[in-house]
């Protein structure tokens, strides 16, 4: 029994935790910042002032995460983000493929929970902090549930909460609203007309019972939905996020009003549905019950807060490059009117780049708060940059980077800024390849990695002369395009069968992009046309090119409804057909054709379409594409580039396997191996089905032996991009044999990487 007798004012119990480096926020961001750096050797104090991790991605918002690939709507291929935040992605898509938020929360909490070094602080909020000069020495927080203060000192400090909340109380610049246009010379930024803020926005979702249902409103929902311009844009089957545009408080204070704009949200919310159930227009509701309604609102903007670099409209639209380079985004520029539903413009002004571009380093830490990495939304950028680098796995994306960079100044006892001045960024650069990011233009060197001073054979190489028809054709409506991954050289023939019922033409161009790494197919190179009888025709395209350097060619069959051509079930690593087609989602109506004054670049959209859909084309070459070799495992790259950059096996290898051969015996403790899991499928967590649990590409089965043909590893099952074996003894050989099994028949095996260290 407690029993407290009278006394004076009491405090609650205080813990004071000293660690390595103290991150604020839980969402994907924090999540993705501390799992990393808990992997590196820190040890981290993850506080977040919810109940659940994941922010806009938890159950309490669900909003789907995000970034470069962009619902496969844009250019970007092979674009989905790498490291940590994409095997959080692979592994919901493995448990969660039909996109239930509640198991999502369960993953991030599983993978938080499963590393030693991260202390967790749930419903744990930072109201204050302590610092001297020009750094943070402690913060302090409180929580709620256990009624305990908690005092969080390190040397290093990472604020991911979104709104910026310890860079707020330490007194670091910032910015909250838009620049003008001559501020940094960016034409998309916007009027006073439009608004300087993206607002928040409150998801809902709704189940069907199987039996009527009535509704009877909250006095405070909306009485009159015609207050809201796109009313009738409402209807009962799309819900959650799909309804993204249900935003509001762009003109308000985004941080000190947030709990007025969650009930000007509800009171539309409710509006909505009191409109869907009652108004009688939509019959089909009549079973539909409100099954949830968010608790806290979506936020999309408040602070950003300055580093040594503000990143641009111009670094995203040309794709920029930074010495400093850590991270890459892909999300179009993105703007929202600031009035929200209650405008009566479209509910976002969206412009693609043609590719994805750099982030730097110098964007995530404060220029004059010392210790202070930023990461997640508020990163330092202007407004319209921002309306790309915001979502929210191009913000996990940099956030792993804060994690390699605060491992770094624990090594070399050093602050953010030094890494820039003391020639520390090439260090940062490889240990962030080596943990799984992808950074344009760059490879991992082989320091340290016994696999790239290894001779590399191989059973079998696929050399590509055929991609077999299935006996099933494609309308060319709307057009289509083969990207084939050539070497310097000429460009071989290229033949196919091509059916028609009537007297037509195909036409058929060759493209290329103009930028390097990037997939706009915006340079023609040749252009042919083929008259077609009726019945199947062989087409065969004698192009008389020669390409200077390696890169993907772009064999485009233009629209013609009247013409089918065939098509090929086999799926092979970096080889993809693309499309011309329209994704209203993200702004993509086949071209892009913005005004003249703003900065953008027009282009057209070349797309993949979702499995069970995208087939290649049938068709067949006169000389084999040859950027299949086994070497390609040690090339530093680990995805598609300018050619595959894997090792594939050929299709009829009944037992491939690769093997790693060294003059003098090396002792390994560290293996990494990385599959293919189709960077280019966006993996969204929620709401969206998922057609496969496993990506097609993905090397299942394998088993690896010494120089004694002992098995020194043997998986079964594998799903996950990248398989990180620790050897605690170390095994000491002079050869490895790595035996993969082909995914299926139609899918060759394929190794994008393999990585040894002592």
């Amino acid at each position: 029994m407690i029993k407290a007798e009278p006394g004076d004012k009491r405090s609650f119990p205080l813990v004071t935790i000293n660690t390595d480096l103290v991150i604020t926020g839980g969402g994907l961001s924090g999540i993705c910042c501390a799992i990393t750096a808990a992997r590196q050797g820190l040890k981290v104090a993850l506080v977040q002032d919810r109940s659940v991790l994941g922010g806009n991605a938890s159950s309490e918002v669900r909003l789907w995460v995000l970034g470069a690939t962009s619902h496969m709507g844009n250019n970007n291929r092979w674009a989905r983000e790498g490291g940590l935040v994409d095997e959080i992605l692979v592994e919901n898509t493995y448990r969660n493929p039909e996109g239930n938020p509640i198991i999502f929360d369960s993953i991030l909490l599983d993978k938080v929970k499963q590393e030693p070094n991260i202390e967790l602080l749930l419903n744990t909020v930072v109201y204050d902090l302590n610092k001297k000069d020009d750094r943070i020495t402690a913060v302090k927080a409180y929580c709620s549930q256990n009624q305990t203060e908690y005092y969080l000192k390190a040397p290093l400090f990472c604020d991911a909460s979104g709104d910026g909340v310890v860079g707020f109380l330490s007194g670091a610049a910032f910015r909250m609203g838009a620049e003008s246009k001559q501020e940094f010379n960016e034409p998309f930024a916007p009027t006073e007309e439009y608004g300087e803020l993206l607002g928040h926005s409150l998801y809902f979702y709704s189940k069907d019972t199987g039996r009527p249902v009535k509704f009877i409103p909250p006095a405070f929902a909306l009485q009159d939905i015609k207050t809201i311009p796109r009313f009738r844009s409402f209807n009962a089957k799309e819900y959650g996020c799909k309804l993204w545009w249900i935003e509001y408080g762009g003109r308000m204070d985004t941080v000190h009003d947030t709990e007025k704009i969650k009930w000007e949200l509800w009171k539309v919310v409710y509006g909505v549905w009191d409109y869907i159930k009652n108004s009688g227009n939509f019959p089909e509701s009549e079973t539909l019950t409100l099954e949830w309604v968010g608790m806290i609102p979506g936020k999309r903007e408040s602070r950003r807060f300055e580093g040594d670099y503000i990143l641009k409209q111009q670094d995203i639209v040309e794709q920029r490059q930074h010495e400093d380079s850590i991270a890459f985004g892909g999300w179009s520029i993105d703007l929202h009117p600031a009035d929200g539903i209650y405008s009566s413009a479209p509910g976002c002004n969206q412009w693609h780049s043609k590719g994805i571009y750099p982030i730097p380093y110098r964007c995530i830490y404060s220029k004059n708060v010392k210790n202070l990495f930023l990461a997640g939304r508020i990163i330092s950028s202007s407004h319209v940059a921002f309306a790309s680098s915001r979502v929210m796995a191009t913000s996990a994306y940099v956030a792993q980077a804060v994690a390699i960079a605060a491992a770094l100044c624990k090594e070399h006892q050093c602050l953010p800024a030094d890494i820039i001045n003391s020639n520390k960024t090439a260090l940062l650069q490889q240990e962030l390849i080596h943990t799984g990011q992808f950074i344009p233009d760059l490879q991992l060197q082989d320091t340290g990695n016994k696999a790239a001073q290894a001779t590399i054979t191989a059973s079998s190489e696929l050399k590509l002369l055929e991609l077999p028809a299935d006996g099933q054709f494609l309308t060319l409506n709307p057009a289509a395009a083969q990207m084939l991954p050539f070497n310097s050289g000429k460009i071989p023939d290229i033949s196919f069968s091509a059916y028609c019922e009537t007297d037509t033409v195909l036409q058929i161009e060759l493209r290329i992009c103009s930028r390097t790494g990037s997939y706009t197919p915006d340079t023609p190179l040749a252009a042919f046309q083929y008259p077609l009888q009726p019945g199947v025709n062989q087409v065969s395209v004698r192009p008389d090119i020669v390409l200077d350097a390696e890169q993907y060619i772009f064999l485009v069959l233009h629209k013609n409804p009247a013409i089918k051509v065939a098509r090929s079930s086999q799926r092979i690593t970096g080889i993809l057909s693309v499309f011309n087609t329209v994704n209203p989602a993200v702004s993509n109506y086949g071209k892009q054709e913005p005004p003249e004054d703003i900065g953008i670049d027009p282009f057209e959209f070349w797309c993949p379409q979702r499995r069970p859909a995208g087939h290649n084309l049938a068709l067949t070459l006169s000389e084999p594409v040859n950027g299949f070799t086994a070497t390609c495992i040690k090339n530093g790259i680990a995805r598609p580039t300018t050619q595959p950059n894997a090792w594939v096996a050929d299709c009829k290898d009944p037992q491939p396997f690769v093997s790693l051969q060294w003059e003098q015996p090396v002792t390994i403790k560290k293996m990494i191996l990385s599959f293919d899991t189709d960077f280019d499928h966006p993996m969204e967590s929620v709401l969206m089905t998922h057609p496969e649990t496993v990506m097609p590409f993905c090397v299942r089965d394998y088993i690896i032996y010494n120089d004694r043909d002992e098995i020194i590893y043997e998986k079964t099952g594998n799903y996950q991009t990248r398989n990180v074996l620790l050897f605690e003894e170390g095994i000491t050989t002079t050869r490895l044999k790595i035996a993969v099994q082909h995914p299926s028949e139609s899918t060759p095996a394929a190794l994008f990487e393999v990585l040894c260290f002592e």
